[in-house]
C-alpha cells in the first residue's frame, strides 16, 4: 500500500472529480468546436483553444456519460478553469493496455513506442508486438482481469486504456491515481463505427492527422466492397458462432458484426434481435431458426486447423444443421489470423471475406485474410 500511495504522489497526472454524479459540465463562456463524427456513436469531441474534451458515451444507458477526459498538451502548463473531468497529458507516454486489439490500433499509428505493459500477451498476433514483449521493450502485466499491478508501478504507467464492462471494475488500478481510458469501442453498432475510434487513439498518441487518413482509407474501402452486394438477388441464410458450455453466443441483431453480414449480402437469422453485443441462446432455439441455414460462419482458437470431425466430436447434434452436412461451414482460426485485430481498425477486410463467401463470383482471385472453408 504504501509503495501505492508513493507512486500516485510521484506520478503527478491530474484527475479532477465532478460533483453532479459523474456529469462533466463546460464553463459557460467557453465555447469549444465539435468535431464531426460519422458512424460512431459511443463519443463526442470538443474542441477548445488550449484543451479537448473527450466524452464517452455509457453503451449500457444512453442517458448517461461513461467517463469525460479532458486532453492537454503534455509539453504546456495545465490550462486554467479546465472543466471537470479525467486529464489525460497527449502525446501519451507508458500506456499499459488491458486488451491486444488496442495494440494493434497502436502500432497502426507507429506509436508501439508509447506502450510500456501489455496484458494478456498471449494473444498477441503482430511479430513485432510480440518481439518487444520477448525481449522485453514492453513488460507482460500479466491477466486484465487480475493485472500485475507492481508491474505496471515498476514501468511507471501513466495511463491504463481498457476495454469496460457494464458494472465493471479495476480493482487496485483504480487506487494508482492514473487515468484509466475507458475505450468502449466493441459496443458500436456500425463496423465503420468502431474503426472510427482510430481518431481518439490518434489523440492519444498525437497522431490525429494520420489517425483521420487511416479512417477515410478505410470508408473507402470498405463501401466498396459493401457496394459489390447492393441489389444481389440471392442473399445466403446465415447462422454465426458455436456453443460454449450451456449456452450458443450469438452476435446480437444489432451488432456491428450483424451490420457487417448484411452489407455483404446475407441474411443473419437473428437480424431482428435488437442487442449490441453477443446474447445467450440455447442450442434449441438456434436450431429452430438455422437448422436450414446455407452457410455457417464460427471462430475458433487451436494451433491447428478445425475439421467437421472436431466439431461433431465437441457436440454430436452440429451434424444436424445443413451447412454441417453439406460443408458449407468457415471458420476463422483467431490463434493464426489477426481477426479481431481486423474487426477493429480494419473491417474492409473481413467484409471482402464474407463477400467472397456468400458472392464469391462478385470477388475473383481474392486471397481471405481470415475466414477459410472448414478443413475436412
Amino acid at each position: 500500500m504504501q509503495k501505492i500511495l508513493l507512486y500516485i504522489l510521484l506520478n503527478g497526472l491530474v484527475v479532477l472529480s465532478s460533483c453532479n454524479g459523474g456529469q462533466n459540465s463546460l464553463p459557460e463562456t467557453t465555447l469549444g468546436t465539435k468535431e464531426s463524427i460519422l458512424f460512431a456513436k459511443g463519443f463526442e469531441i470538443m474542441n477548445f483553444d488550449n484543451y479537448t474534451v473527450l466524452s464517452v458515451a455509457d453503451p449500457w444507458d444512453s442517458t448517461k456519460t461513461l467517463q469525460s477526459y479532458i486532453i492537454v498538451d503534455r509539453e504546456k502548463p495545465l490550462p486554467d478553469n479546465l472543466p471537470n473531468g479525467t486529464v489525460i497529458k497527449v502525446p501519451v507516454k507508458n500506456a499499459i493496455m488491458y486488451t491486444t486489439v488496442h495494440v494493434a490500433v497502436f502500432e497502426y499509428l507507429n506509436a508501439l513506442s508509447s506502450i510500456a505493459g501489455i496484458c494478456e500477451s498471449e494473444y498477441l498476433t503482430s511479430p513485432k508486438s510480440k518481439e518487444l514483449v520477448a525481449n522485453g521493450t514492453i513488460a507482460d502485466c500479466g491477466l486484465a482481469a487480475s493485472p500485475n499491478i507492481e508491474k505496471i508501478m515498476d514501468v511507471e504507467g501513466e495511463i491504463i486504456i481498457v476495454s469496460p464492462f457494464e458494472h465493471g471494475g479495476y480493482g487496485q488500478a483504480e487506487k494508482l491515481g492514473i487515468p484509466i481510458f475507458e475505450a468502449a469501442d466493441y459496443m458500436e453498432t456500425h463496423p465503420l463505427g468502431r474503426a472510427e475510434w482510430i481518431k481518439i487513439h490518434g489523440l492519444l498518441t498525437g497522431k490525429k492527422e494520420l489517425a483521420d487518413s487511416i479512417f477515410r482509407a478505410k470508408v473507402e474501402k470498405y463501401n466498396y466492397y459493401k457496394s459489390l452486394t447492393e441489389g444481389v438477388e440471392y442473399r445466403p441464410k446465415l447462422i454465426a458462432e458455436r456453443k460454449y458450455g450451456s449456452s450458443w453466443f450469438i452476435p446480437g441483431g444489432a451488432s456491428y458484426v450483424a451490420q457487417m453480414y448484411k452489407d455483404a449480402g446475407a441474411d443473419y437469422i437473428f437480424d431482428c434481435d435488437r442487442n449490441t453485443g453477443s446474447v445467450p441462446c440455447s442450442f434449441e432455439t438456434v436450431l429452430d431458426k438455422g437448422e436450414n441455414a446455407d452457410i455457417w460462419l464460427l471462430k475458433y482458437d487451436m494451433k491447428r486447423a478445425m475439421t467437421y470431425s472436431d466439431l461433431k466430436a465437441e457436440y454430436k447434434p452440429y451434424e444436424m444443421f445443413k451447412p454441417f452436412r453439406e460443408k458449407k461451414i468457415y471458420t476463422c482460426n483467431t490463434t493464426h489470423t489477426p481477426y479481431y485485430e481486423c474487426i477493429s481498425i480494419h473491417p474492409d477486410i473481413i467484409l471482402a471475406d464474407l463477400v467472397h463467401i456468400f458472392h464469391p463470383e462478385l470477388i475473383e482471385d481474392y486471397t481471405p485474410m481470415c475466414f477459410m472453408p472448414m478443413a475436412e
